[in-house]
């Protein structure tokens, strides 16, 4: 994973890395190929994702699909998680994810999602020196092209350092 690290990192400054970085995770992640998700900003602390209004993304009344809009939450949020956390040192994994739809989505649809380093200290880095795993809650909004509030979420991680991972055999 130390390719994705750096991906990440020249993501933030360059349209091509940006494109790569975005066509490297619909093939590390192929559940979300369809979707067509795709990163338009990163930054340090703050990453801006779309979900586009495409036929494949259509529940049954032509509206962007629920399952389609949780899904980018997850996506938003851990690919932040991610950019910040050294892979080979942490796991993470969703534990929950609650989503409250307040309108349909009949555009592209776009979540922005930021975070501190304070965020980051508090929430991660120092609980992790007491304990083998912190649970964090992230949440996102995601609102349709003229700015109207589509969803809000909460995604719920487990962070931990690989050297507690224990996994049954």
């Amino acid at each position: 994973m130390p390719q994705l690290k750096s991906l990440l990192g020249k993501a933030k400054t360059s349209a091509f890395y940006l494109w790569l970085l975005n066509t490297g995770l619909n093939r590390m992640i192929p559940f979300n190929k369809p979707h067509g998700f795709k990163i338009l900003e990163l930054h340090d602390y703050s990453i801006r994702t779309q979900l586009p209004y495409i036929k494949r993304n259509f529940n049954h009344i032509k509206g962007l699909h629920a399952c389609a809009l949780a899904t980018l939450s997850e996506f938003t949020t851990g690919v932040l998680l991610i950019s910040r956390l050294d892979s080979a040192e942490y796991r993470i994994i969703l534990k929950k994810l609650e989503i409250e739809y307040h309108y349909q989505g009949k555009t592209h649809a776009e979540a922005h999602y930021e975070l501190s380093e304070e965020w980051f200290n508090d929430n991660i880095y120092k609980p992790l020196s007491e304990k083998d795993a912190v649970l964090v809650n992230c949440e996102v909004d995601i609102k349709n092209s003229e700015g109207t509030l589509l969803t809000s979420a909460n995604v719920l991680w487990q962070i931990k350092k690989w050297s507690k991972v224990k996994t049954k055999s």
